[in-house]
């Protein structure tokens, strides 16, 4: 699998713009602020619909215009698809596959797989439970379209049961109608956790030995999933929580609650690893999501990194570069010193600077 070409329009700082991609390693460099993160964000957002930065699409589209366009050619098992996608100011999105439109985000999924690494994702570890609770979800919907209906649903279910509870502060009467949506909520919520469940049990079955390599055999990392409650207790805890989400007027048990715990040798290190443990197993969760990819589409993903060899010192930088040199990659940088200094090979080179881009 791999992205042959992408043309922008008024997108971001890009009035117009074309660039077509080597099967290999494509490097965009320049200076901060150039316009090279917009890029992966670009390619990112015309697979998957979501922006890996969670923007919204008035603010995607070039300031003084009313929409923007992406059209991205990919290659998929020796088979073209073109996937157009208009950004519109002030209406939903519109995206059609090889010119036929389509009417849900599923339908898109599955014609190309990405798995994004930005210097944010260094600290996935450290942060709150919901960046955690990402890292599961934006995996999870590539793969697995029921997963995204699922979640959609959830999440729906979620925020009207929680718009519910505030308006019986001043109707009372609504509490009637409580019912159904706890009824919907836990049936969803039971899926959900299962197949996280699932997927954290294959995410251990790789990361062990990637994360020990890693280590130099030194730290033996075990992701443990921390649901808010079992799958087999959510309509029992719905229940007994319901008078305190009254009182408070949200949801306080579910799926959006949500942790992983990370181990290294027995410790949390989400309270009590270093930053540089953190940082190796951010590095080792993102490592991971390429080989569950692969193993589960029989194909490779497209790798989009931005920045995040900076981050990273000597020995990590050379696991990562190893890890990569068969999988289509597409990599923001300020300079070409750290592939030089590991001899590492590239196949295109981009110089963005302000917009413009020189191959």
């Amino acid at each position: 699998m791999y992205i042959e070409s992408v043309q922008l329009k008024n997108f971001r700082n890009y009035d117009s713009l074309e660039l077509t991609f080597d099967k290999g390693t494509n490097i965009f460099y320049g200076n901060n602020a150039q316009g090279k993160t917009n890029i992966l964000e670009s390619l990112y957002l015309c697979g998957t619909t979501k922006s890996h930065r969670g923007s919204k699409d008035k603010e995607i589209v070039k300031f003084g215009e009313e929409e923007a366009h992406i059209r991205m050619m990919v290659n998929r098992n020796q088979i073209n698809y073109k996937i157009d996608m208009h950004l519109r100011k002030n209406k939903a999105k519109g995206v059609a596959i090889n010119g036929l439109p389509i009417k849900k985000a599923s339908e898109l999924f599955g014609v190309v797989n990405m798995v994004f690494f930005s210097p944010e994702d260094l600290n996935i570890i450290k942060n709150g439970p919901g960046e955690r609770r990402r890292f599961l979800d934006m995996e999870l919907c590539q793969l697995d379209k029921i997963y995204l209906k699922d979640l959609a649903s959830y999440n729906h279910i979620v925020n009207q049961r929680n718009k519910l509870l505030k308006d019986m502060y001043v109707q009372p009467g609504l509490k009637g109608t409580l019912d159904i949506w706890d009824m919907q909520m836990v049936e969803y919520g039971r899926r959900i956790i299962e197949k996280r469940k699932r997927f954290v049990e294959e995410l251990n079955e790789i990361i062990q030995n990637i994360h020990f390599n890693l280590t130099g055999g030194t730290e033996n990392l075990r992701v443990i999933y921390e649901p808010s409650c079992p799958g087999q207790e959510l309509e029992k805890t719905v229940s007994e929580n319901r008078e305190r989400d009254m009182r408070m007027k949200i949801t306080s048990a579910g799926p959006h609650r949500d942790d992983l715990c990370m181990e290294v040798n027995g410790i949390d290190i989400r309270r009590y690893g270093s930053q540089g443990q953190q940082r190796t197993a951010a590095l080792s969760l993102k490592l991971s999501e390429i080989y569950i990819v692969k193993r589960t589409i029989k194909d490779t993903p497209v790798l989009l990194l931005d920045d995040v060899l900076s981050e990273l010192d000597s020995s990590r930088q050379t696991y990562l570069l190893d890890s990569i040199h068969d999988i289509q990659t597409m990599i923001t940088c300020t300079g070409l010193d750290d592939f030089i200094s590991h001899r590492f090979h590239i196949n295109k080179i981009f110089q963005v600077v302000n917009g413009s881009i020189c191959e």
